[in-house]
């Protein structure tokens, strides 16, 4: 678990027909263990914000730390999923899970089975990506990520590309695996319901350049089913405060 911090960053892309600025002082939170979004409207910003976090992206202004030490580049302690799924597709899916593991091979092998086996693919070890559905796909990803044991997880849209019925499915997995180790995560996401239905805070952004327009405590009770916290009437005050925000 780990704490982030970010102050007045800015990001400015320079090209040949000019510049433009993604990110223009944005301030940002996240304490240990805690599971925050990021919405806000598309080309904000919102992903490269992530990347910054990440390491990934140098901010151009501003500063990100984690623990309080600078972050200077990516490193095991940031794990990331990304929207696409990014997999080795002539690696299978334990291979793919095991990728970036040092030691014995059959101590690696045996560590990403376990993790195989936390996101549910249990059977799958020996199948290669092309046979896989977007969700299942998806879930590789995840077990990547988590068997390095990162104190902060960053997941970009992860759960955009694949349909509803499995969205909600990995959304209500991912909870069960965050309750379990409470490591710190910063989820980036377009769907309001899915930001309000994870997270402890929601950060809504402005349009580019991105600046935080409001951050908002959900204080849903914990553990979530999905049904009980759609009906009660603090769920739809967010979920309509966060539309006005959007669309201000």
């Amino acid at each position: 678990m780990a704490e982030i911090e970010a102050h007045a960053v800015r990001k400015v892309y320079s090209g040949r027909s000019g510049s433009v600025t993604a990110i223009d002082g944005l301030d940002f939170a996240a304490r240990s263990g805690e599971l925050v979004s990021i919405v806000g409207p598309s080309g904000c910003g919102k992903s490269t914000f992530l990347y910054i976090v990440g390491g990934f992206i140098a901010p151009s202004g501003g500063s990100v730390t984690v623990d309080g030490v600078p972050v200077k580049g990516p490193g095991p302690s940031r794990g990331i999923v990304f929207q696409e799924f990014s997999l080795f597709p002539w690696k299978t899916v334990l291979g793919n899970v095991a990728y970036g593991l040092s030691g014995p091979r059959r101590e690696r092998a045996a560590r990403a089975r376990r993790y195989v086996e936390l996101v549910k693919l249990g059977g799958f070890e020996r199948a290669y990506p092309k046979d896989l559905s977007g969700g299942m796909k998806q879930r590789v990803a995840l077990a990547r990520a988590l068997i390095m044991d990162p104190d902060v997880l960053l997941m970009d849209e992860p759960f955009a590309a694949v349909d509803a019925q499995t969205r909600s499915t990995l959304q209500s997995e991912l909870l069960q695996i965050w309750e379990r180790s409470r490591m710190t995560v910063v989820f980036v996401t377009h769907s309001v319901d899915e930001a309000l239905y994870l997270s402890d805070r929601v950060y809504v952004l402005s349009q580019r350049p991105a600046r935080v327009r409001e951050v908002l405590e959900v204080g849903l009770p914990r553990p979530r089913e999905r049904e009980a916290i759609l009906a009660l009437p603090g769920y739809r005050e967010l979920h309509a405060r966060i539309w006005s925000l959007l669309e201000a």
